[in-house]
């Protein structure tokens, strides 16, 4: 591979100034969009040595063919230029957002003649003002139907509404109570258009003005005895309280926020997008994002902004905007907003109090949100079918393989060393089929993985389930999942023979391809088991956390596949899931080592290690505890206390 690409610009060709810049390829398509304060500092950087670049960037800049930049006056000038040229080109090396579909907003069609309040997932209603989004449809309508006893607004259809002011009937919503707007024949456009203002303003943050003046209306009427009003007045009210009790006051009054929670791994994000207006969660936006280049969390967060409020209304956009950490350019972005909104927006790092709190659990969300779409995704059979296939091609292999076996090493500081075997058959977990290993002391993962695949490779020849039964475990195998108790089942003629159902082999099935968590290193060790125990008709690869490199026996460099790819998010599970479960298996044993090494203390029985341990917390804990505090728990006397201590010292 060539260490320099053959379009880079030669010196001086690159202005120093704010701008846009562009990566073509070589039918024209735009791959990637990004700004700059300094053009030449920034591009320079993608035409660093092709060693140097992160694996994802080395396979954006070797794809495109030319590079083209646009000179702009200001940084605020090239954020937008950036928003307007994403959404032109859609680049598929720019992040891909894809937003939850299934969330329902409230529609004011402020544009009509007599606007309309209406349930919609269409966020592209012209001169509409969306409130929401809502959790359920239900939630919508309920809070709809509450809101039109205070604010009695149009909710018929526009042919309902133009069949009424032609005949000058009411339209049948207006004839049941159910539509305030002019076709119920009770007020005037202008009226109806007030009565608006005043539902917008009330969903926007206006409660406080609005529970005062019913509150002296209802009081100026029972004092004026017309307790009609009293009562219509008092039943509004109430229908305000409704509303309220649905997005209780998380943050003060006259608090005008959004917060974003973003939960990452390589691949993705997810963005739980809070809206808080007066005070209160009105709407809550959830979004998830394919990462195709490595980019930072602040860069990410300068992504999202830009997305969130690019196509925003100045209505839309807050006084505050909370984020988990502030992009570089985060004044540029605040002067951006400002322009948009008409009024100052300051971009924040919410750190303490209420606020923090709220972003706290907006992050948890969106940790929930990733973790269910990379769920969703590999339990999807047509991605699970797409995945084999793409990993079948990117690996180079005769056919797909429907079953693969991922195992990790786990140690701590070279002790309790254990490796973890987990199983996927056609893409989905075999839970039945992992198997724990335990290995010799060592701190060298390479040793280790080599001898666990050893021993498992010596399995190849007998996983064939018709075969003689075979020898007695490995005693270095840690059986983690039970094996099916052994059945017999006999003839119901009593002269016929015993047929006895053979015991399941250890490992099921032969894999077809080995998948180790690492990169280089890992793989070659692998690799050597496999020529050792005589089975490199095996598929094997590594996958390589950092980077999610895909590493190939003997190869220099590795596969990089797409950050959208399936096959990349199968691989990235198998990895996730084997190392879940040697950790898991690891914790046991440490739990175990200790209440063994506890069990050795005179007097110590099991009750009182259950005790030690949930009140010390730990492990390390109670090791450093002194002889003092650990009598400080009852039952235990300091000559047991001082006993407990040197035999903890003593490990």
């Amino acid at each position: 591979m060539a260490n320099a690409l053959p379009y880079k610009p030669k010196p001086g060709e690159i202005p120093t100034q704010p701008g846009v810049y562009r990566f073509r390829d070589a039918e024209g398509r735009v791959l990637y969009v990004g700004k700059a304060k300094n053009l030449r500092a920034r591009l320079s950087n993608y035409f660093a040595p092709l060693h140097t670049l992160h694996e994802r960037t080395r396979r954006m800049v070797t794809t495109a063919t030319s590079v083209e930049w646009t000179v702009v006056g200001s940084d605020v000038e090239s954020l937008q230029l950036e928003y307007m040229w994403i959404q032109e080109f859609s680049p598929p090396f720019n992040v891909r957002y894809k937003d939850d579909k299934s969330y329902p907003y409230m529609a004011i069609t402020l544009a009509d003649e007599a606007p309309r309040v209406i349930v919609t997932r269409n966020r592209r209603i012209p001169g509409a003002r969306y409130f929401g989004p809502y959790p359920k449809i239900w939630a919508v309508h309920d809070t709809i139907d509450l809101m039109i006893k205070v604010f009695p607004i149009r909710t018929c259809s526009d042919a309902s509404y133009k069949k009424a002011m032609a005949t000058g009937r009411p339209c049948f919503p207006g004839q049941i109570g159910r539509c305030g707007g002019p076709c119920s024949m009770t007020v005037t456009i202008e009226e109806h258009c007030a009565i608006v203002d005043d539902f917008v303003a009330f969903m926007s943050g206006g409660d406080a003005r609005f529970t005062r003046e019913l509150t002296a209306r209802m009081r100026e009427a029972s004092a004026a005895m017309d307790y009609e009003s009293a009562a219509v007045y008092r039943d509004r009210l109430q229908a305000i309280d409704a509303v309220l009790s649905r997005s209780a006051l998380v943050l003060p009054s006259d608090t005008d926020a959004d917060l974003f929670g973003i939960a990452e791994d390589e691949l993705s994000a997810a963005v739980q997008h809070f809206v808080v207006r007066g005070g209160r969660v009105r709407g809550v936006r959830a979004t998830t994002i394919d990462k195709e280049l490595d980019i930072s969390g602040a860069d990410l967060v300068d992504q999202v902004i830009q997305r969130t409020y690019g196509g925003a209304g100045a209505g839309e956009i807050p006084r505050q905007v909370l984020v988990p950490q502030l992009p570089d350019d985060a004044a540029d972005l605040e002067e951006w907003l400002q322009d948009r909104r008409g009024k100052r927006v300051s971009i924040q790092i919410a750190q303490r109090g209420a606020k923090a709190d709220l972003l706290r659990t907006a992050t948890i969300n969106a940790q929930q949100a990733l973790m269910l779409h990379k769920t969703r995704r590999t339990s999807d059979y047509t991605a699970r079918t797409k995945a084999l296939t793409d990993l079948q091609v990117a690996l180079g292999l005769d056919e797909a393989p429907l079953r693969i076996e991922c195992y990790d090493v786990s140690h701590l500081s070279g002790t309790n060393v254990v490796a973890s075997m987990v199983v996927f058959e056609d893409g989905l977990p075999r839970k039945d089929q992992y198997r724990s290993f335990g290995v010799p002391e060592t701190t060298d993962d390479t040793d280790s993985l080599y001898q666990v695949l050893m021993r498992r490779l010596a399995h190849v020849d007998r996983d064939d389930p018709v075969a003689e039964p075979e020898a007695p475990e490995d005693p270095g195998l840690a059986a983690e999942a039970p094996e099916p108790p052994q059945a017999e089942a006999e003839s119901a003629d009593a002269d016929a023979p015993v047929v006895t159902e053979r015991k399941r082999p250890r490992f099921a099935y032969r894999p077809q391809l080995l998948v180790v968590d690492g990169g280089a290193p890992q793989v070659a060790a692998a690799a050597r088991a496999l020529e050792d125990s005589g089975h490199t008709e095996i598929a094997l690869c590594g996958i390589a956390k950092r980077l999610e490199e895909i590493w190939l026996p003997g190869e220099e460099y590795p596969v990089i596949l797409p950050r959208t790819s399936e096959a990349l998010y199968l691989l990235q599970r198998l990895r996730d899931e084997a190392h879940r479960f040697a950790i898991t298996h690891q914790r046991k044993r440490r739990r175990r080592d200790i209440t063994t090494v506890l069990g050795e203390v005179p007097g110590l029985g099991e009750a009182r290690i259950k005790a030690l341990l949930k009140h010390f917390g730990s492990v390390a804990a109670l090791s450093r505890a002194s002889a003092d505090e650990i009598t400080a728990l009852p039952g235990i006397g300091p000559k047991l206390a001082a006993a407990i201590e040197q035999r903890l010292a003593s490990r």
